[in-house]
């Protein structure tokens, strides 16, 4: 039986990935893949990231798979769909099991499933999707009413929901990722070209235990379950055995959360006598002192501390469960450090005003992260910001041509006042930074005079 496993992200249609050109390999697709091969069935990986939906369709014409698992996110969906499509009408194509995972699927199955997907498999997909392998080896027209974690048609086109899979707790009882199914070199060689260095992606846990309001938890719910520190060195150790690369990108959501374990991470680099430099989220909370030098020991050179707002009513309204000062704080401990900061903000949250996003830009000036991103805030199926938000929707959008990313509400500003708002912040902080350096040139009477223009601009979209 052909099993073969794609996503659909193509970086030849997303302009602003184009700009950044920061891509990383689809690493849920390759857990799948080890496990599968583990238990005894040979797999495919198609990596669409630096292919074309033509050379897509040529592979999946070419392969025929019986069964095809596709990686469903906020950013694939439209493709997801196209693709579906295509296997519909190729006729040499109609064998083919349609299974759809990933973050996206649990809170649109019924669309997604009347739409041509043959089965969702919500939550974690290892185990689940080995026995829809298992099962379709068997039979074509299997009854899958207990199989736990997915969802399908029944013979009269009901939903039918099935009871969720239990999550697997030993970790490290997972193989590690397969990367040998993808041109892991084309990801490190558009890194080495664009940014100097080239980077590889590890996951050390699964999960998070917090309750953010605007994050979605449709995988693995508000759970957290992390693999043995000498786990994870171990697969540190074997990239480098197999691979030429510079950094390591930690794709956890919050790498600091268990100081033990930190300590544990640490030590076990210490007995292999390896350190490679890399990269984490975390939060501030679950930062200290001793958090700031075990990272800085073991190798860490930059790390993006949650914030998302520099005004406290905003981030209580979003449930964050941390104090801005502290933010500040971790920000400005870590930057002694040696340790380059990052921080994420949002604008446009339920409640915000014009106070709430002064207070952010003053937070930015103050702590000075080394980098920052800034977003308008959307609301994602199944979170309660989209639940809170969800009668304020300003349009109804078509469902197979839109995603979450597209939605408005109603919020306090105009969608233009957002957009005046960040091209504000942006040039304030630049402004200052210059300041800080010391470095004046007549330029930068011009970029005072766009902060004016980006000030009035906000002024007059309120």
């Amino acid at each position: 039986m052909k099993v073969v496993l794609t996503h659909g992200y193509f970086i030849g249609e997303d302009e602003r990935e184009q700009r950044i050109m920061k891509p990383y390999p689809p690493l849920g697709l390759q857990y799948v893949s080890a496990y599968l091969e583990q238990k005894g069935w040979e797999n495919d990986i198609f990596d669409t990231t630096f292919q074309t939906f033509q050379q897509l369709e040529a592979y999946l014409l070419s392969a025929k798979p019986d069964v095809l698992g596709i990686y469903t996110n906020l950013m694939t969906k439209i493709n997801v769909l196209k693709i579906i499509r295509f296997l519909q009408v190729n006729p040499s194509l109609s064998h083919t099991k349609i299974i759809l995972g990933g973050p996206e699927v649990r809170n649109h199955m019924e669309r997604f499933l009347r739409y041509g997907a043959d089965v969702i498999v919500f939550g974690e997909g290892e185990n689940t999707f080995l026995e829809l392998v298992e099962i379709y080896e068997r039979d074509q027209q299997p009854d899958l009413s207990a199989v736990l974690g997915i969802a399908f048609l029944d013979a009269s086109g009901q939903v039918i929901a099935n009871g969720e899979r239990p999550l697997i707790r030993e970790l490290d009882e997972l193989p590690f990722p397969n990367r040998k199914k993808i041109d892991q070199q084309r990801y490190f060689d558009v890194w080495k070209m664009q940014h100097g260095h080239s980077m590889i992606t590890i996951n050390t846990m699964r999960g998070c235990p917090y309750g953010c309001r605007w994050c979605s938890r449709a995988v693995y719910g508000q759970s957290y379950r992390r693999r043995s520190p000498a786990n994870v060195v171990e697969e540190m150790f074997q990239l480098k055995q197999q691979y030429q690369f510079d950094r390591i990108w930690f794709v956890d959501d919050v790498f600091t959360i268990n100081h033990k374990w930190l300590r544990g991470f640490v030590q076990a680099l210490q007995e292999r006598d390896l350190q490679i430099p890399y990269e984490v989220i975390t939060r501030a909370d679950r930062m200290n002192l001793e958090v700031v030098q075990l990272l800085k020991t073991s190798g860490c050179f930059r790390v993006w501390i949650g914030a998302e707002s520099g005004s406290q009513k905003i981030l209580d309204a979003m449930n964050r469960m941390v104090k801005a000062e502290k933010v500040v704080e971790m920000i400005r401990l870590a930057k002694q450090h040696g340790i380059q900061t990052g921080t994420f903000i949002m604008l446009g949250y339920p409640g915000e005003t014009e106070e709430d996003i002064i207070a952010t830009r003053d937070y930015l000036l103050d702590a000075n992260p080394d980098h920052y991103t800034v977003t308008i805030a959307y609301p994602i199926k199944g979170t309660p910001l989209y639940e809170e938000v969800e009668h304020r929707f300003t349009e109804e959008l078509p469902w197979d041509k839109s995603t979450d990313r597209d939605i408005d509400f109603e919020r306090t500003y105009s969608r233009r006042y957002y957009d005046y708002a960040i091209r504000w912040i942006d040039l304030e902080i630049y402004l200052k930074r210059r300041i800080r350096s010391r470095f004046w040139n007549p330029r930068l009477l011009i970029t005072q005079l766009r902060i004016l223009k980006s000030r009035m601009g906000m002024i007059l979209n309120k």
